[in-house]
């Protein structure tokens, strides 16, 4: 599978990257309310893993991970 631009994945990738940053920069208010129970450091995590899968999208890697992963599975 070939990479390929695509301006949609890079506005929804975008979206998902910047609603991470505000979960990394936010982690306090949005653990104590949002994530009862949850420590400020795990939701820093999440928001940074957040953060990688929006740049995955935005750059359109996630469909060439997906492809290779499906075809180590498979063996097309």
């Amino acid at each position: 599978m070939e990479w390929k631009f695509d301006i949609g994945s890079f506005f929804v990738g975008l979206l998902i990257f910047v609603a991470g940053g505000v979960m990394v920069l936010f982690y306090q208010k949005v653990a104590d309310n949002l994530l009862s129970g949850v420590t400020y450091s795990r939701t820093k995590f999440w928001g940074l893993m957040i953060m990688i899968l929006g740049f995955l999208i935005m750059s359109n890697l996630h469909s060439v991970l997906l492809g290779w992963f499906v075809n180590m599975i498979f063996k097309r």
